[in-house]
């Protein structure tokens, strides 16, 4: 084989082979197939899509490109939750608590936020001594003693997709089905779990800008998750709007360990609830309803919030701060951001949002960039709030004032103020299993 010709012929819109396709990708790891070559076939693919056996064949050689997690050493059903990213997207701190105080094991590889979008890693640092870089038999012993581990994706786990993902973040060929399905999927297959639940993200500050486009990957995703052997489902949830009123790291994990007693904003608590219910399903707890009202038993109860514990203390971290979030280190300055007249907020652009939010050192523009862990912002003002002019519309934390003025530029960009009261997108706009598809906005 030559690279040469199977560029050639998926850029003419043909289908590869599946040996054609292990080809590529074991020679891209191996280092025999080039970086320049790689791109012009990625960019093949991003023009001319794949199939679904070759979706469901590259992603099979991506997972086994390095490690595959074993997690049958662990009793009982292994879940996994993936979202595809957002802004004040903390929901993997709640559901996965609120999953395993009900029985269902959470052993969850999670990743670091890049640019606009936050990471479940990061979040979890801002804990003082919480260790994200466990082996993989610590990994396990903390499953099995507390019944829920995240932490960092280990080294070795989809090479190929990490390679991939490098080309594809500076070739302009991120937004491709196929490559955003085998990406998630790969990580999810090799991570070992028995059952995975799809969070796909719609909107102003996801990847997907449109529902149809998201009901697209979220069914090829499905699809190829339950061709693994994995019981597998989709939820389609908004993201023009950020989720919650906290953005940046210690500043979501107080929201969510509010959110565990009971206190949390309606909309992040709802999201969570539906979350974490599917994900039940998926581990044989019951039906819908059954297991919404489980979730919700967990939070009143207070076992999730003692699972969170649990797990923090197990994997090195003060649970001091979870027990009283007070205890957590502070920015040192703060900036209100004003309402310049009176309205209502019709519109808010997520993505803005978590920029202005990197802006304060929040968040990474490239993998190696260090952030601020009490950096962000809290929201005051969401979509269809009424404000006056004068009113706060969101609270800014930095430990250095001289970023304030741009970071509320930009946030400013993001917001529109109008006269009359827009309402909010739903929430949930679908769901999406093996045999079916249920639309929440028809």
């Amino acid at each position: 084989m030559r690279m040469y010709d199977l560029i050639m012929k998926k850029r003419d819109g043909n289908a590869l082979t599946d040996a054609e396709i292990e080809y590529i990708v074991k020679g891209f790891v191996s280092g025999e197939v080039p970086d320049y070559q790689m791109s012009a076939f990625l960019m093949a693919v991003f023009y001319k899509g794949m199939n679904d056996r070759e979706i469901l064949t590259l992603t099979k050689v991506m997972a086994e490109s390095g490690d595959m997690v074993d997690l049958s050493s662990i009793d009982g059903v292994k879940a996994d939750k993936h979202s595809t990213g957002g802004v004040g997207d903390k929901t993997s701190l709640i559901v996965a608590p609120i999953v395993a105080a009900n029985g269902v094991k959470v052993a969850k590889m999670s990743g670091r936020g890049l640019g606009h979008t936050g990471g479940t890693v990061d979040k979890l640092e801002s804990i003082p001594g919480y260790r994200t870089d466990l082996t993989e038999k610590e990994f396990l012993d903390v499953v099995r003693k507390t019944g829920i581990s995240v932490i960092g994706q280990s080294a070795n786990l989809t090479p190929a997709d990490k390679k991939m993902y490098a080309l594809r973040d500076v070739t302009a060929t991120i937004d491709s089905i196929p490559l955003i399905a085998s990406s998630i999927m790969s990580k999810k297959i090799a991570a070992g779990s028995d059952c995975i639940l799809l969070d796909v993200k719609v909107g102003s500050g996801a990847f997907m800008k449109n529902t149809e486009d998201a009901l697209k990957l979220a069914e090829v995703m499905v699809t190829l998750g339950e061709n693994a052997g994995r019981k597998t489902r989709a939820m389609i949830t908004d993201m023009d709007t950020p989720l919650g009123y906290a953005i940046g790291n210690s500043l979501e994990v107080i929201e969510s360990v509010n959110t565990l007693k009971g206190k949390g904003p309606e909309d992040l608590t709802h999201e969570c609830i539906e979350l974490s219910a599917n994900l039940m399903v998926l581990g044989g707890l019951g039906n819908e309803d059954e297991c919404k009202r489980l979730a919700r038993k967990a939070i009143d109860d207070g076992s999730a919030l003692k699972r969170l514990i649990s797990m923090v203390e197990a994997q090195g971290g003060d649970s001091s701060v979870i027990k009283d979030t007070e205890n957590f280190a502070k920015a040192a300055f703060t900036y209100d951001v004003i309402s310049p007249s009176d309205g209502y907020v019709t519109s808010m652009d997520a993505a803005g949002c978590g920029i202005a939010s990197s802006m304060l050192g929040a968040g990474r523009e490239t993998l190696d960039s260090r952030i601020d862990h009490t950096a962000g912002m809290i929201l005051r003002k969401k979509t269809g709030d009424r404000v006056a002019a004068g009113d706060v519309l969101t609270t800014l934390y930095a430990n250095d004032e001289s970023l304030f003025k741009a970071a509320a530029d930009r946030y400013m960009e993001a917001v529109s103020i109008g006269k009359e009261r827009k309402e909010r997108n739903p929430l949930l706009y679908a769901l999406v299993s093996k045999d079916k598809v249920i639309r929440y906005d028809k």
